[in-house]
């Protein structure tokens, strides 16, 4: 939404507040998983009044069809007069003969607490606003406000970024592309709070923890957030001005949520059936991905999501870069903030890099192709099977790792100069004015940073446009970074899901294309019986086999295809998965200028300091600017010693 907008509409709230549209939500009935929803219509024009819910929720890209869990849906006019309601459709209720008021009742069911539905419970209300809240065709630029009445005897308390009154328990929106986009969480949950100095402003972040830790662990998760929340300022030299001053964190760590992380224009959820008990780090980096968000894809928008639609799929072919990009930094930021070795740093990178250069999807699409299926894997649901294992890299892989070529490809050619340069001209030149941008502007303002455009065209030809792969072996060297073959010398039968019963083996998805298994005509739901002389009857057996082959071997197998007992020929091949790892662990000499190239990378780049709050580990001996009782030198959940 344009920043001038919503400035405008916000100077005219009390002037129009007499059309407001006004919600009031109960939860008489939340231990089944209900709220009871009203909403009124004032000041209508003549006319059947349309209402509906929305089929798709910001930040996601497929149909959710969120009427499904909508019912008991009732209205009356200004006097109470019951009004018939007609179905035009299974999204929308259709409201005639009213007196130019409609009071909309309907009850709504919701067991799915994550960044696109809703969940209800004794312990807290967690609403997505697509998912849990009807509107209306034609008001959209109307001002709204939404009130809560609590259980009784509860403590809850309501977190969302919706503007806050005077009530406590009442909040507004200037309009429904905000109040779409500003998620609630009403619970007895845990807050933080920090206020940080940018720009002449002083904002706070907030966060609202509703979860089954201690108040150590939900300490230790704040702490951690802020030095990697620092790095990411430092990457656009300021904060975005929130609306309201504040931008919050609702989290729902408990058993029965989803794992889930949702941008918001000033707000995020994280959501997770693992709990911040066994190590708040575990859930670090979903906060650190969407808080990226908070300028990559809420301000630095692509042109392709404005408007957002929720009445449709949403596709935009900039993903690799709002979604993408924002993976790389994710990673990279909670790296600046040291917060993790630099083992664990190439561990991390070495997914994106490893898929996007062995895996069969980068021969039918480019990444800005991959970026519109968005609407077919955004958790999008479906019945039937496809063949994406063979077709499909994720835009968040793909984008991650031209994000890392990018930036390493910029720092080896051009001196002082990295991707940073890049995101905070993307930041001043689209982000802060809020201008929506194309690939093309992505494009351009690569040449204008690095001032060499042909470099810019040609990056985006071979990589953006085409289907080539970065030199990543040669461009993380000058890091001290090898990528090599993890598993060299070792044969493979390529990557297979495998069900043992009745005695044989059941491939349970598509093999993968150009794999051994592949080229020897099996797929999905066919049954192995034998390779070599060996019955395949448990993993035991397969893993026997694999592992006593030899890359270009031949061996003979014996399977069923849909009840026909077929044979054929097995070549092995090499095993293609790749590693990242230090120069120091492979034995090779780290020179000077791979140290400097790390510590311009990987380095902190926040001028602000923070307290020391904690005590060195006793197992790694790092010390680390949070408390926590955690170390991640390793990446594993090690106690370590803490004084207070």
């Amino acid at each position: 939404m344009k920043r001038v907008l919503f400035l405008i509409v916000t100077i005219l709230f009390t002037a129009v507040s007499q059309d407001k549209i006004e919600y009031s939500v109960s939860f008489e009935n939340a231990l089944h998983h209900e709220a009871e929803i009203t909403v009124t219509f004032p000041d209508l024009p003549a006319g059947p009044l349309e209402t509906r819910m929305g089929r798709t929720s910001p930040g996601r890209y497929a149909l959710h069809e969120f009427a499904k869990n909508v019912y008991n849906v009732r209205a009356v006019d200004g006097k109470g007069k019951q009004l018939t309601i007609m179905r035009p459709n299974v999204h929308q209720w259709d409201i005639a003969g009213h007196d130019g008021t409609v009071v909309v009742r309907y009850t709504l069911f919701a067991d799915h607490p994550d960044g696109t539905y809703a969940g209800i419970d004794v312990s807290h209300a967690h609403l997505n606003i697509p998912a849990s809240f009807l509107w209306a065709r034609g008001l959209s630029d109307r001002p709204i406000q939404v009130s809560f009445r609590l259980p009784k005897d509860s403590k809850w308390r309501v977190a969302t970024q919706l503007a806050p009154t005077t009530d406590p328990l009442t909040f507004t929106a200037p309009h429904l592309q905000y109040f779409m986009d500003s998620p609630i969480e009403i619970s007895e949950y845990s807050s933080r709070k920090w206020k940080i100095e940018s720009g002449g402003k002083t904002s706070t972040i907030k966060l609202a923890a509703h979860h089954d830790a201690t108040e150590a662990h939900v300490d230790a998760y704040f702490e951690m957030a802020k030095p990697v929340i620092l790095e990411q300022m430092a990457v656009f030299g300021e904060l975005p001005d929130y609306d309201f001053g504040e931008y919050v964190f609702l989290a729902d760590f408990q058993p029965w949520a989803v794992g889930d992380g949702m941008e918001h224009r000033n707000s995020t959820v994280i959501s997770g059936a693992a709990s911040i008990k066994p190590n708040p780090f575990n859930l670090l980096g979903v906060l650190s991905h969407e808080y990226f968000h908070s300028w990559n894809v809420e301000r630095i928008r692509p042109k392709s999501l404005e408007p957002f639609n929720f009445e449709e799929a949403n596709m935009s072919g900039e993903l690799w870069f709002a979604e993408g990009f924002t993976n790389y930094y994710g990673i990279l930021t909670i790296a600046r903030a040291q917060l993790t070795s630099l083992d664990r740093f190439a561990q991390n990178i070495r997914w994106s890099v490893n898929t996007v250069i062995n895996a069969p999807g980068r021969g039918f699409f480019n990444v800005v192709e991959m970026s519109r299926q968005a609407p077919f894997v955004d958790a999008a649901t479906a019945v039937d099977r496809n063949n994406r294992s063979n077709t499909f890299i994720s835009y968040y892989t793909w984008g991650e790792a031209i994000g890392l070529g990018l930036d390493l490809s910029i720092r080896s050619k051009f001196s002082g100069l990295s991707l940073d340069d890049v995101m905070r001209r993307m930041w001043q030149k689209f982000g802060k004015p809020e201008i929506p941008y194309t690939n093309e502007d992505v494009r351009l303002v690569v040449g204008e940073v690095t001032g060499d455009q042909r470099f810019a065209n040609e990056f985006f030809d071979r990589y953006i446009y085409g289907k080539d792969v970065v030199d990543y072996r040669t461009l993380l060297a000058n890091a001290g970074l090898l990528l090599r073959k993890a598993k060299s010398g070792k044969a493979t039968l390529g990557p297979v899901s495998l069900n043992y019963d009745g005695g044989k083996a059941r491939i349970t998805s598509g093999t993968i294309h150009n794999t051994p298994l592949y080229r020897a005509g099996l797929n999905r739901g066919d049954k192995i019986v034998k390779i070599g002389s060996t019955l395949i009857t448990n993993k035991q057996d397969w893993d026997s086999v694999t592992s006593s082959g030899k890359p270009g071997d031949t061996i003979a197998i014996e399977y069923e295809q849909r009840g026909i007992k077929k044979s054929g020929t097995l070549t092995f091949d090499e095993d293609p998965l790749l590693e990242i790892l230090p120069y120091e662990h492979a034995s090779l000499p780290v020179t000077e200028a791979m140290r400097a190239f790390r510590a311009s990378w990987l380095g902190s780049k926040s001028t602000h300091q923070l307290p020391a709050l904690s005590k060195s580990c006793s197992k790694c001996r790092r010390t680390y600017p949070f408390p926590t009782e955690f170390c991640q030198y390793d990446g594993e959940a090690l106690k370590a010693v803490i004084e207070d």
